[in-house]
């Protein structure tokens, strides 16, 4: 896995990076002609049961995918890099764009413990990202991951859901910061707004501004990683010291009965707004798929993705403080919260210098979050769950350029139509339910080794875990239909830490090669309570347009997907076979 690895002997032949033959997108055997594609579909249902069945491995993911890309990702990233990464694309993407709506329309000053809640549940899915990072240090991230642990078709699913998160999450960037952008023009968040009346409401704001800024931030991330990196973390500082600024001036001009009442919408209305804010964490997932490119991961990610994580959370709460005690929750604007309450305070120039550090904060997390969108595209191309054509590496920038201009043109497509509460409630789902799936890997991970765990072990461990995601899910779907009350709420979280404690009787299978979570299984089976809880706390809209887009996904798989990764699997096992043997070389980049 070193950098300077040569590519197999079949794939040293140079070829032009920008081309577009039919090869470059569809060159397994089943999509050569009608014929065969018919055949292919005639057996979905032998090949289907083999992806469910099929398991990726360790070195099959570190040693044999990356040839797809042709050209290697570049080590270029130390702990450094990775935590001003992990900065950059979290702060500016939800504390400047979301905090105003939920507190305005769901928390009211008890937004500060909707963070507190949302970091908890963060903070405990870094922590299983960061063992897998350690361990397979790939560019796919949690599908690398899930496809080891869960199975191909689970990690189509998730695969799917990290294209959703990527698009939906970039496209709400746009947005944002097209509205704090207008906000400093004309103090009217729509003002570059085109209005359709003929479209249904939430989609009827052409927003052309966000199209512009998507392509430019995209632009940069081609360039290069290094680049980016360089320019993300120096931006970054400016932000740092504009948030310390907007907490100092916001405490000194802070009001206490501001903050009566504190629970104007309940206790419900907290955990509301804590599976929305979610997406103020969110990027941090986007360190793990930079892992490809780190220099030392056993040492630079658990510094990078866990330190930055922690005092992101103490800022975010920090953040919030200070908006809802300088003004009175149902004043404030939720498209542009801080700005305005600078504003109203009189501090008209700080309103500027609080859009600025917006505008820079979202314009950082739309370049990282770039790169490990990416990223995650070119693992998932590199297993031909989507066309191979965006897995190639360039081999100037080393960067994935055609698996960058997919999330750019998809993002920017949605963004011009979509409105900011819509793509906020999706991305939730979303991102809630791939961590979900991450904790039930790291989980598995640990509990089953398919050469050596007894099928009587391995029962043991299945039920365990099936009974605390039914017993989180139901307690998630008690909390959301608000039926019976405390009483169903406590035998819910009785059943999980039953199950939760017979695990932990159970034994090891696995030790983690070099960094390990803690408290295993109970921070992970913690981690799969709080993101289902999270997700049970959210509106029915955000579940019927995650179904839609999951059957969507779906159908691709049924038709494309299964026979794509089926063919690509039983072509590469030559490989597969040569890479065996060698799953701890991973050590080696270690």
């Amino acid at each position: 896995m070193a950098e300077s690895a040569s590519l197999p002997p079949s794939t040293t032949v140079k070829r032009s990076y920008w081309r577009w033959s039919k090869q470059d997108f569809f060159p397994e055997p089943s999509f050569e002609n009608s014929k065969s594609y018919g055949n292919a579909l005639s057996n979905t249902g032998h090949r289907l049961k083999d992806r469910l069945l099929n398991r990726s491995t360790d070195s099959n993911e570190l040693l044999v995918l990356p040839y797809a890309s042709e050209n290697r990702m570049r080590r270029c990233l130390t702990a450094w890099d990775l935590a001003w990464l992990s900065f950059g694309s979290v702060v500016g993407s939800g504390i400047f764009v979301i905090t105003g709506q939920e507190a305005r329309l769901n928390a009211g000053p008890a937004i500060v413990l909707s963070y507190a809640a949302s970091g908890f549940s963060a903070l405990l899915s870094a922590l299983c990202y960061t063992e897998f990072a350690v361990d397979i240090p790939v560019a796919g991230g949690s599908f690398s991951y899930l496809r080891i642990e869960l199975g191909d078709f689970v990690a189509f699913i998730a695969a799917g859901n990290i294209l959703l998160e990527a698009i939906v999450g970039a496209a709400g960037l746009g947005r944002s910061w097209s509205s704090y952008f207008a906000s400093m023009v004309k103090n009217d968040p729509d003002f570059f707004r085109i209005h359709v009346s003929s479209l249904k409401p939430d989609f009827s704001m052409l927003d052309p501004i966000a199209v512009v800024i998507l392509f430019i931030a995209n632009g940069i991330a081609m360039s290069g990683t290094r680049k980016t990196s360089i320019l993300n973390w120096l931006s970054s500082i400016v932000t740092t010291l504009v948030i310390v600024f907007v907490i100092v001036v916001g405490f000194i001009h802070a009001k206490t009965e501001n903050l009566v009442p504190f629970f104007p919408f309940g206790v419900k209305g907290v955990f509301t707004s804590a599976a929305v804010v979610y997406w103020s964490y969110t990027g941090f997932d986007m360190v793990a798929t930079m892992a490809e490119e780190t220099k030392n991961p056993s040492r630079d990610i658990p510094i990078g993705l866990i330190g930055s994580m922690t005092v992101i959370s103490v800022i975010y709460c920090l953040m919030a403080l200070a908006l809802v005690m300088m003004q009175k929750y149902t004043q404030i604007d939720k498209d542009a919260a801080y700005a305005v309450a600078f504003d109203s305070i009189g501090m008209h120039w700080a309103k500027y210098l609080v859009s600025i550090c917006a505008l820079k904060g979202m314009t950082t997390s739309m370049l990282v979050g770039s790169l490990g969108q990416a990223r995650y595209m070119t693992q998932i191309a590199r297993s031909h769950m989507i066309p191979p054509f965006f897995a190639l590496v360039h081999p100037k920038t080393g960067t994935p350029i055609n698996a960058t201009l997919l999330i750019t043109i998809c993002s920017s497509i949605v963004a011009l139509f979509s409105s900011l509460d819509v793509l906020s409630s999706v991305f939730s789902v979303s991102t809630l339910f791939i961590f979900m799936l991450m904790a039930v890997a790291l989980l598995v991970r640990r509990y089953y080794v398919r050469e050596s765990t007894s099928k009587r072990d391995l029962l043991k461990v299945v039920m365990c875990l099936l009974v605390i995601v039914c017993a989180s899910t139901v307690g998630a779907v008690l909390w959301g239909s608000e039926r019976f009350g405390w009483i169903g709420y406590t035998v819910a979280a009785g059943v999980w830490f039953l199950a939760t404690l017979v695990l932990s009787f159970l034994p090891k299978q696995r030790a983690p090669k070099v960094w390990g979570v803690p408290l295993v299984p109970w921070l992970p089976a913690l981690s799969i309570g709080t993101n289902l809880f999270l997700i049970g706390s959210l509106g029915r809209e955000a579940f019927w347009r995650f179904l839609m887009c999951t059957s969507v996904m779906l159908l691709y798989y049924f038709f494309v997907g299964v026979h794509a990764t089926y063919d690509a699997e039983h072509q590469n096992s030559q490989d597969s076979k040569l890479a065996g043997g060698v799953e701890d070389t991973n050590q080696e980049v270690l």
